[in-house]
């Protein structure tokens, strides 16, 4: 049952990025959000990862992603969860989610690729679910990664 409202939460996510709705976005994170970036998929030491966006504000990052839906076009976007699990109180869940994502600049056609595999944890707040971290993407290839 909680794995299924996780995966759900999984979907929303994709759906609010295959539609390029930053509201719907927007609305599956936590307000205490955090959301570390490495600067490429094969930065897996956290020494190097920045923060591009702070913690969760909804309106700068709404702006942010609507920024990136209007200058690019979603050329696919592939995503895939390999693992959920859930804490033994069932009040806390991480879901792992290999993601294929191209975007295509619209004026200078330039492409801009996430790819990797993301943790992404949740957290119950009474009987809703919200996002509440999410590693950037990393290319686990040779690092034991099996898919």
């Amino acid at each position: 049952m909680v794995e299924e409202q996780i995966q759900e939460m999984v979907d929303r996510e994709t759906r609010a990025w295959d539609t390029q709705d930053a509201g719907a976005l927007v609305s599956i994170f936590h307000p205490d959000m955090v959301w570390p970036w490495p600067p490429d998929p094969n930065a897996h030491d956290p020494v190097k990862w920045v923060f591009p966006q702070g913690r969760f504000n909804r309106e700068r990052w709404k702006q942010a992603w609507q920024e990136l839906f209007w200058t690019h076009e979603l050329i696919h976007n592939h995503r895939s969860t390999v693992k959920i699990v859930v804490s033994a109180e069932a009040d806390g869940a991480f879901a792992v989610v290999d993601v294929d994502t191209l975007w295509r600049h619209k004026q200078t056609g330039e492409d801009f690729r996430w790819k990797g595999r993301a943790c992404k944890g949740y957290t119950r707040i009474g009987n809703e679910w919200k996002l509440i971290y999410h590693t950037g993407l990393l290319d686990y290839k040779g690092r034991g990664r099996t898919g």
